[in-house]
């Protein structure tokens, strides 16, 4: 129990990564995952990689391991990584094969969209309408904003309108002329 106390008092409970605050207690893997842009697996690869157990708590690491882990995410990821995990491949000023992590890959999505609507691509055209990108169905999906179903006239409405016309007196109809007897 002692030893236990001891860890929890030498546990660095935010451990802050790629502009992003990680919780420290929990497993590194998992920590590493909460980064925008790493996933599950290239958590796993990274740590592997560094030959640090995946289920050590992440605020247990010392600081050199975790600044190793920083300069590996921001600069070194093409060692670490296969290039199948890398989340923006072929980039399209430079050629090369980056991984964006943190604020930098919405920047990076925004501006990919942005080049979309500008060379007016299909893409482009449909993020600008707002409507299904992939291919998915429209017909009865993706209806957001919308009534669904038919919208009835309200029966209220038509009283109301003829109560504000003003209304003619009945004309009475001329009275017939008697009818003659038969004979």
């Amino acid at each position: 129990m002692a030893e236990q106390k001891e860890k929890n008092e030498n546990i660095k409970y935010i451990v802050r990564i790629a502009n992003t605050n990680l919780d420290g207690t929990r497993q590194a893997v998992y920590a590493l995952s909460n980064i925008r842009g790493i996933g599950y697996r290239t958590a796993e690869i990274l740590l592997k990689k560094m030959s640090i157990p995946r289920d050590v708590k992440l605020g247990e690491i010392d600081d050199s391991k975790i600044d190793e882990i920083k300069d590996a995410i921001d600069k070194r990821y093409s060692e670490f990584f296969p290039t199948w995990t890398l989340n923006h491949r072929n980039d399209i000023q430079t050629g090369e094969n980056l991984l964006k992590v943190g604020p930098d890959l919405g920047v990076a999505l925004q501006d990919d969209v942005n080049r979309m609507k500008r060379t007016r691509s299909y893409k482009g055209i449909r993020h600008e309408k707002g409507k299904k990108v992939r291919g998915q169905r429209t017909r009865s999906n993706g209806r957001k904003g919308l009534a669904v179903g038919v919208i009835k006239k309200r029966e209220g409405a038509a009283p109301a309108e003829a109560a504000a016309a003003p209304v003619a007196a009945p004309v009475a109809a001329p009275a017939a002329p008697p009818a003659e007897p038969k004979k």
